[in-house]
């Protein structure tokens, strides 16, 4: 792709119904750490739609800034400059989307069934719906008949599994993933993606997924955007022309039109790091 290309593309800013559930609005965003001569920016400006129901995937090089635009869309922080509105309001902790972070941050004294009706208490479902909504969340991550064990006796994937079930039980239309697959071993992350890729595809709700891998990127996305080296700014707005549905996942991990678009990808990285 050319520089003319790369910055036509990172100028396309879709336009959305910023007040639809489950969409975001970044508008004009910029945002600093530290003071006086220990300031640095670490993003920004940004400027970035996300339609309700799409799956916007975050690329770029260590440090680029991708992590802290998602602190920002979950409300964890607040822009230097500029607005973060998700489903058309300013976006609160713990409302404006279930999060996933790299590490599961499970609660290990209790079983995989006290992490989910955790999260369901805490998402102001009565008691009673638990075991209803229990089953269903279990059962969307492929955990069926694991709700008496300890975190300590599954592996790292069916606890990061948990970690996404215990995300998905308020209900919130907007899910956010920090790198939630970099730890674990290549076979346990393609499984994963797929759980992840099919979730999000039966819900339908909107999700900004960080990572490092254009692979990743381009099997989960149905957009992509490349931020550059900091202060992260959109180097490459993405659509991904893949199909979403009833699709085999190593046939299209396998085809041309994949390679493609993940050469694409990762060539759009490399060269917004070194620019």
């Amino acid at each position: 792709m050319s520089s003319s290309e790369v910055t036509e593309a990172a100028g396309a800013t879709a336009e959305v119904d910023t007040s639809a559930a489950g969409s975001v609005r970044v508008e004009h965003v910029t945002h600093r750490y530290g003071r006086g001569g220990e300031e640095f920016t670490a993003v920004g400006p940004v400027d970035l739609s996300v339609p309700a129901g799409e799956f916007l995937v975050l690329v770029g090089a260590s440090g680029c800034g991708k992590s802290t635009l998602l602190r920002l869309i979950a409300g964890f922080e607040r822009p230097t400059r500029g607005a973060v509105r998700v489903s058309g309001a300013e976006p609160r902790p713990g409302e404006a989307a279930g999060v996933v972070f790299q590490t599961p941050r499970l609660f290990p004294w209790r079983t995989v069934r006290g992490n989910i009706d955790l999260a369901l208490r805490y998402a102001g479902v009565s008691r009673a719906q638990w075991p209803e909504r229990r089953a269903e969340l279990l059962a969307r991550v492929g955990l069926e008949g694991t709700e008496r064990r300890r975190v300590w006796e599954i592996s790292g994937g069916q606890q990061q599994r948990v970690a996404i079930a215990r995300a998905l039980a308020a209900e919130n239309p907007l899910l956010l993933l920090d790198e939630p697959f970099a730890a674990l071993d290549a076979l346990t992350r393609e499984r994963l993606q797929e759980d992840v890729r099919r979730v999000t595809r039966r819900t339908g709700r909107t999700a900004v997924f960080v990572t490092h891998s254009a692979d990743e990127a381009v099997f989960l996305g149905s957009r992509i955007v490349v931020l550059t080296k900091s202060p992260g700014t959109v180097a490459l707005d993405l659509p991904i022309p893949l199909p979403r549905d009833d699709v085999d996942a190593e046939e299209l991990r396998g085809s041309r039109e994949f390679a493609e678009l993940r050469a694409q990808v990762s060539h759009a990285v490399k060269a917004a790091a070194a620019a």
